[in-house]
């Protein structure tokens, strides 16, 4: 039975196009769903609605509700609609009236806006966490090799002498950023809007207060109407942000498709990560670094999406909203893959010192031939067309 149901028939083509794939999504927020159900419940013990052994009946079965999802043991069905159905009707098989007093002062607005709140809080940290991973990946790789030369690039032409600690510490810096970044969002979205309900708070003397503690909340999101607007753009400031840390894997797996190639033998990908063609038997192509470098793109395709979905609404809850929940579980979930797999790439990568050196051709010092000459007096333009004429071939 849904939760909004009042005796009336759906239509069950209309039933399978309003629900999509929100029953499968929810599995993931079903825990978190969980959590808050908790918090609410001793909330509601508190000022009277539950009694004390309804909030402990309520309390105990969600956590076995947990645990039979970390089992593989509890399913939401099509015609639940979504986690917090299947866990109210859970809840009322197993305790009855105290299941059926749940969902007082509460609507599925500000649960799923609470359990998308603490996913992405958990999420966010796993993806700092994994940046750390990736960072030290690359000082590693900086510490191997200190003194190990290799050419910089502009306009993807030799320009000036770099190194393979100044590339790597390169992208060692740039995940540091991102982290901030990360951190940033992580203290934006740490305000609970449950309490909210369908966007214009309850008539309850409820304490908002004692479930953001509950919930390990940094603070109360105070006004109802902005907690609805806040859904979808938090999402998409998150999206964001994971996509400035794709961004640095797409310039990262480029360097290194370039730099492996063969033409080149600056870096070598172990062949247990190389793939093979059906046709040549030559092959060890790079998909692995292809495919960092592609996901970037779909990173900003989803924030792209779901801004464009979240705007011209009037205030107030929509259906559109709803389907912020996907992009932002995708997002993660790509994004913990690459950097994962990242990570992994860097701490197998083979430098080839040799080659290296070998690339390290005269003209890449031409600018400092003309800082020889700036210090021995020589105006900088003067010493500049100086060397230029060298390559001018006049």
């Amino acid at each position: 039975m849904k939760l909004w149901d009042k005796g009336i028939p759906i239509d069950k083509q209309v039933e399978r196009f309003t629900v999509g794939e929100d029953y499968l999504l929810d599995m993931v927020l079903l825990p978190y769903d969980c959590q808050a159900s908790a918090a609410h419940a001793r909330m509601l013990g508190k000022i009277g609605i539950l009694s004390e052994t309804e909030v402990d009946q309520l309390v105990g079965e969600l956590k076995n509700i947990i645990t039979l999802h970390e089992e593989g043991n509890f399913t939401i069905l099509p015609e639940q609609e979504d986690c917090h159905t299947a866990i109210e009707a859970h809840l009322t098989e197993k305790l009855g009236e105290a299941g059926q007093k749940i969902h007082t002062a509460r609507s599925r607005n500000d649960q799923v806006l609470t359990a998308m709140r603490l996913y992405s809080k958990d999420m966010l940290k796993e993806v700092r966490t994994a940046l750390k991973k990736l960072s030290l990946a690359f000082h590693h790789l900086a510490h191997r090799h200190p003194e190990t030369p290799l050419p910089g690039f502009t306009h993807t032409r030799k320009a000036m002498p770099s190194s393979v600690e100044l590339w790597a510490t390169c992208y060692r810096d740039a995940l540091s950023d991102n982290e901030i970044l990360l951190k940033a969002l992580s203290q934006l979205i740490d305000q609970s809007p449950l309490g909210t309900a369908a966007g214009y708070g309850v008539s309850l003397p409820i304490d908002r207060d004692f479930t953001a503690r509950e919930l390990d909340f940094a603070r109360v999101q105070e006004n109802p109407i902005y907690a609805q607007h806040s859904r979808g753009k938090f999402e998409t400031s998150i999206l964001h942000g994971l996509a400035q840390v794709l961004f640095d894997l797409n310039r990262m797996a480029t360097d290194l498709i370039l730099f492996s190639l063969p033409d080149f033998g600056f870096f070598r990908l172990p062949e247990a990560y190389c793939t093979g063609s059906s046709i040549m038997p030559q092959k060890k192509n790079p998909d692995v670094l292809e495919l960092l470098r592609s996901h970037y793109h779909t990173l900003v395709g989803l924030e792209s999406g779901l801004k464009t979905r979240m705007a011209n609404q009037i205030s107030g809850y929509h259906r559109d909203i709803q389907l912020s929940k996907g992009p932002l579980i995708q997002g993660f979930q790509i994004t913990l893959a690459c950097l994962s797999i990242a990570e992994q790439v860097i701490s197998a990568l083979e430098v080839d010192p040799q080659r290296c050196r070998e690339a390290m051709t005269e003209e890449l010092f031409a600018t400092q031939r003309v800082y020889e000459l700036v210090a021995r007096g020589i105006p900088f333009r003067e010493a500049y067309r100086q060397v230029a004429r060298d390559y001018s071939g006049s």
